[in-house]
Parts: structure tokens; sequence; C-alpha cells
């Protein structure tokens, strides 16, 4: 999963800030594997008149009905930004389709200087 926040909250306050959604995980008997806080990052375009957020990405595994609960209080939070639910079966093969992508481009870059 990856969340963005708003940049106002302190970057020290986000792992609480998202401990607190996250325990409809744990409640539900999954389990958080990672959570890895990017930073305030940039947007690359203008989200409801601000300009940066703070990412989280977080792995986790959960049943449907928690992972459907988390996105949905996600949802109504305030300070979310966005949200985005990937599977790890669908995260996997997303990275390899932009892999092959760029190698594709690569290798066209490569034919087009020979």
């Amino acid at each position: 999963m990856m969340v963005i926040i708003q940049a106002e909250i302190d970057e020290r306050q986000v792992p609480a800030y998202l401990d607190k959604y996250l325990k409809v995980i744990t409640d539900a008997e999954g389990t958080i594997e990672n959570v890895d806080i990017w930073g305030r990052r940039k947007f690359a375009y203008e989200i409801d008149k601000k300009n940066e957020g703070i990412y989280a990405v977080v792995n986790f595994t959960a049943t449907s009905e928690a992972t459907s609960e988390l996105d949905r209080q996600l949802g109504l939070a305030v300070d979310v930004v966005r949200t985005k639910i990937l599977r790890a079966e669908e995260a996997i093969a997303m990275a390899a389709s932009e892999a092959k992508r760029a190698d594709a481009k690569a290798a066209r870059k490569t034919a087009a200087k020979a």
C-alpha cells in the first residue's frame, strides 16, 4: 500500500499516525511486514491545491475484508491525500512489465545509435 499524507503533518508523527490505521490489519490477525516512510516529496501535479506530501509504503498481509476496511478508513481520513493498495501478484506483474518496457526502450536507443 502506498499512502500520501498531507505535508502539514510533522514527519516524526507519521509512524504513529499510520499505526492508528494499521491497527485494522493487526486486529484482523494480519501482519505488517514493513513500513517504509519516504518522506516529503513534490507531486507531479497539484492535488487538492497542494504541491507536496509525505509518502509511505506499507507491506502487509491481511484478508480482503481487513484490506477493504483499511482502505475505507484511509479514504475518510482528512489528512490522507491519496492511497493505493496493490496485491503482491499485481505489484510483481507491474514491476516486471515496467522492466520489460525499460529494456525495450534501451534496446531501441542502442539500435538508433548504431
